[in-house]
């Protein structure tokens, strides 16, 4: 089974300017997806998760065409051949 990721821009740097990135890996929920992306792209994890492992405010991150907010949030199961998207919140002034 295979994860895909869609890295945001500002998160680039840390993926060798990868905008999608595919891990091998079975994780059994959105948040274990996550931590297999920190240990091949250490950096990423401080700018999506708060020291308290929550993801940040200014971060939305989407399973599928679902945000997590709406689902399980971190603990949101992942079933079969996944993509999960991390994308900047966006906020007019």
């Amino acid at each position: 089974m295979a994860v895909t990721f869609h890295i945001p821009t500002y998160l680039r740097a840390f993926t060798h300017g990868e905008a999608r990135v595919d891990l091998d890996v079975v994780p059994g929920s959105v948040r274990d997806a996550l931590r297999a992306l920190y240990e091949a792209y250490p950096g990423i994890r401080d700018r999506v998760e708060t020291e308290l492992g929550e993801v940040r405010p200014h971060v939305n991150v989407f399973l599928g065409e679902e945000s997590i907010r709406w689902l399980g949030g971190l603990d949101t199961p992942v079933g079969g051949a996944t993509e999960i998207s991390i994308v900047p919140a966006v906020s007019g002034g």
